[in-house]
């Protein structure tokens, strides 16, 4: 049984960035077989799916996927507020709120980084969270800037002014977010990130957790970063490269226990998609896409990847796929 005290210890040392369309339960079951302690985020859910949607089905999760954050994308406090309640009823561990994302489509619902233009809206909406969240923590993940904004002074604003409504986590992008002439993939690579922004934010905070996320890659980077600030997010690399989490939980919580094995995650994550398929009707691959980079940097890990995604395949069970991935990998990496 897992030490839920002991687990959410540390709270926000290392997390996996929400991504819509990637971080969907199953990519979080996979995550949590490589690493019990980082805290993982939902994909974005609206306010709006969760009031006239279907709630179970953005709510639902594992239990083996604590510590588990929502995030949530809105601007009405009294929405927020009532997803807020939500997730408590459903037994998150944290509401984040998103002030980060720069499409056009979040955009038109006048939230995500748009909402950086609007500390006291954004206040309003942490407050109202804050109410109804019994204990819950609520955080905001943003930018440092909006367009061509690149003074510190924009950011120390806005947390200021959020921080005073009652939050005490923000998860910072090291990048502006571009609101017009950028993609939302340019808007991960064109503007520079500024880590020293979000050193700075830690120095004049000290009181509160600043938990920097952008470009990271690596684990000599993830500690050269926690010199400076209290916790480190990744997205895709964690994503496209889950086993650099392997040696997270001994080497940034202090676990004793045995690094987890690769081929030990695989057969976990086969158990997974069979009962998947048996009991509840869902196609293996809907969670086999996202454990597709286990092998990344093996030798074989490509023929390996080929079988896997091989759609001639589907209709097979997930242990013989397996057993025919296995096959094409290069004995010597296993």
């Amino acid at each position: 049984m897992i030490d839920r005290k002991k687990q959410l210890g540390r709270n926000w040392q290392l997390c996996v960035a929400p991504m819509m369309d990637w971080t969907d339960r199953h990519c979080r079951y996979f995550h949590r077989l490589i690493t019990k302690r980082t805290r993982l985020y939902t994909e974005m859910v609206t306010t709006g799916a969760l009031r006239h949607g279907d709630q179970p089905r953005h709510l639902d999760f594992n239990d083996e996927e604590h510590p588990l954050a929502l995030q949530l994308g809105g601007s009405e406090p009294e929405e927020l507020a009532f997803a807020t309640q939500l997730a408590r009823r459903w037994g998150y561990d944290e509401v984040n709120l998103n002030c980060g994302c720069p499409s056009e489509r979040v955009q038109r619902g006048a939230f995500g980084a748009c909402l950086m233009n609007e500390p006291q809206l954004v206040a309003d909406c942490v407050k109202a969270m804050v109410d109804v969240a019994g204990g819950l923590p609520i955080t905001v993940k943003h930018r440092i800037g909006i367009d061509k904004e690149e003074s510190y002074d924009f950011v120390r604003d806005f947390v200021g002014t959020v921080a005073a409504a009652g939050c005490t986590v923000f998860i910072a992008h090291a990048r502006n977010a571009w609101l017009k002439g950028l993609s939302p993939k340019e808007n991960r690579e064109v503007p520079p990130l500024r880590y020293e922004f979000v050193y700075q934010l830690k120095r004049d905070f000290p009181q509160l957790t600043i938990v920097l996320n952008g470009g990271v890659q690596g684990n000599d980077d993830i500690a050269g970063h926690l010199q400076h600030v209290d916790g480190v997010m990744l997205g895709r690399e964690a994503y496209h490269n889950p086993w650099l989490m392997a040696e997270w939980d001994q080497r940034f919580y202090g676990e004793t226990g045995a690094v987890p094995q690769r081929d030990e995650v695989e057969a976990a994550m086969v158990a997974h998609m069979e009962q998947l398929a048996g009991r509840y009707g869902v196609p293996w691959p809907h969670a086999a896409r996202h454990m597709l980079g286990l092998r990344h940097g093996q030798p074989g890990a490509r023929r390996w990847r080929q079988v896997w995604s091989d759609h001639r395949l589907k209709q097979q069970h997930p242990h013989e796929v397996s057993a025919a991935a296995l096959a094409a990998l290069n004995p010597a990496a296993r």
